[in-house]
């Protein structure tokens, strides 16, 4: 793909990310919606125009170049030992997941107990495992996959569930921006591949935003925890009156 095509992909993702339709596109450069539908098609936009939808999605062209140079050549999870490593230091852990969530380091060391000094020798052990590249000036380069995830039953994702599972279920979910409900049901095999798909396409969804709203300042995004559970299930107290306790999953 050449470099102006993939940057014209990056942009539409970002479009996309945050609900702008060519139609609103089309209205804030004042060009009819079939213009910029001809215009995206082709591939070609012009650095004018280019400029002039990045602040419409409210990020700097820089910035766009950034998610695209970002998305190419990045690792999709870590070596074991790289997440026992980041286990043992929990300090570590937490630099690790807000420079995956886009922070700086001054970002770090304002919101949270960190030194400048110490935040630095942390990234530099974050940029030996090849998470961020530690540029000149502090900066940082992030270098994970959208795809990227702990390992599954690994260091990281077993620490959580110990440490974080039951404090994030039990807490509040009533009010706006919370949601949580559980379902039971007896679905057919069709049916229970239908709603895993679709978990699995919510999934990616949460992730492809994630990685496009990088571009926004801090004061602009929150963090928000999001989890999937599903699994064939009846619960203890209704299994130990069934004839034959060995037909559902415990």
């Amino acid at each position: 793909m050449a470099q102006s095509e993939a940057l014209v992909k990056t942009l539409k993702q970002a479009l996309k990310a945050r609900g702008l339709t060519y139609a609103k596109v089309a209205a804030g450069i004042k060009m009819s919606e079939a213009s910029v539908k001809r215009m995206f098609a082709s591939g070609h936009i012009s650095l004018q125009r280019l400029d002039r939808i990045c602040a419409l999605v409210e990020i700097e062209l820089t910035d766009l170049l950034r998610l695209h140079e970002e998305s190419q050549h990045r690792i999709s999870h870590l070596e074991e030992e790289q997440e026992k490593e980041l286990v043992r230091d929990p300090r570590r852990l937490l630099v690790a997941i807000c420079v995956r969530g886009g922070w700086s380091v001054a970002d770090i060391v304002e919101h949270y107990d960190f030194a400048e000094t110490e935040c630095i020798r942390h990234l530099a052990a974050l940029d030996r495992f090849r998470i961020i590249e530690l540029l000149p000036g502090n900066r940082i380069r992030l270098r994970v996959a959208k795809d990227f995830r702990w390992l599954p039953h690994g260091p990281i994702e077993l620490f959580f569930r110990e440490q974080a599972q039951t404090e994030f279920l039990g807490g509040k979910f009533d009010g706006e921006g919370r949601y949580r409900r559980y379902l039971s049901g007896m679905l057919s095999e069709g049916s229970r591949q239908l709603i895993l798909r679709k978990l699995d396409e919510l999934s990616r969804e949460f992730s492809s935003h994630h990685q496009q709203d990088l571009a926004l300042p801090l004061e602009k995004r929150m963090n928000v925890g999001l989890m999937f559970a599903y699994r064939p299930w009846e619960f203890s107290l209704f299994r130990k009156m069934r004839r034959n306790r060995q037909s559902v999953d415990a």
